[in-house]
């Protein structure tokens, strides 16, 4: 009862020209056709308004200027016996109306406009598209409520291990870090233990060992000393030592080129003495 009265009333469609006509009774189960109806003289003409009130659909049939109740039809399913479209136009239905004494009756409405139709018969399959989904969706949580609770937590005593990639080494120390090599790639430390391999060297070519001059071999001798040794390192092969007499007189041969050349005579000066 106390969910009932929370319910609120929404309005779904509402057409402003819609006419009513008594239809005769059904005499097969064919259906309703329109054109047995009276289309040109309607019973009555007003304004059409459908509203929803939880599950339930309701079309009221109402007077253009007062607003006042007509007749209406609770709908509780659609498609159903509360309404039914008629089987020569899309334009037209019947529907089953009812007054709060239980008594009810079936009447014919038809619409001057298709697309009022259209949006009359939209209206009530949204809605009652709606009340299957909730149905639908309270029925899960219904068999979820009844379904035994998966007990995830742990028990008392139980431990889980987890194992993250380069968080932590065998002895429980930091991890080690790549090392990062050219154009941004990173490179895997190299093992423990192992040792990093010295490129070999390239024998020397054929034009090198040709080009290298080796220097004249050193005779040992037992009067020469060590800084001896040295000095005839330095000095060329090809260069022989001069005799020690020509050495020690350095001068000498100035002073023999100076008397070598002839005396001449004093030439004029252009100078002019004072």
């Amino acid at each position: 009862m106390a969910a009932a009265e929370l319910e609120y009333e929404s309005v779904l469609c509402v057409k402003p020209d819609v006419n009513v006509y008594r239809i005769p009774p059904r005499t097969s189960n064919r259906g309703y056709r329109a054109s047995d109806w009276k289309l040109d003289h309607p019973d009555w003409t007003g304004r059409l308004r459908v509203t929803s009130k939880g599950k339930t659909a309701y079309i009221k049939l109402e007077d253009k200027v007062s607003g006042e109740l007509f007749a209406q039809a609770p709908i509780d399913q659609y498609p159903g016996i509360a309404v039914e479209t008629v089987t020569d136009s899309s334009r037209y239905f019947v529907i089953r109306i009812q007054d709060g004494t239980g008594r009810s009756a079936f009447i014919g409405i038809g619409f001057t406009d298709r697309g009022d139709a259209f949006d009359f018969n939209v209206s009530l399959q949204d809605h009652f598209k709606w009340v299957k989904q909730e149905s639908e969706i309270s029925k899960e949580s219904q068999e979820a409520e009844t379904r035994p609770k998966l007990d995830l937590g742990f028990k008392e005593g139980q431990t889980i291990k987890l194992n993250i990639g380069n968080m932590t080494t065998k002895k429980g120390g930091a991890a080690k870090p790549r090392v990062s090599g050219s154009g941004g790639l990173s490179l895997l430390p190299p093992p423990p233990g192992g040792k990093i391999a010295v490129p070999p060297i390239p024998p020397p070519s054929s034009t090198a060992i040709a080009n290298h001059v080796t220097p004249p071999p050193v005779l040992k001798s037992s009067n020469m000393s060590s800084s001896d040794i040295l000095l005839d390192l330095d000095a060329p092969a090809s260069v022989s030592k001069a005799p020690a007499s020509a050495t020690t007189d350095l001068w000498g041969d100035f002073s023999t080129a100076s008397s070598a050349v002839p005396n001449q005579a004093p030439q004029q000066s252009n100078w002019v003495q004072f």
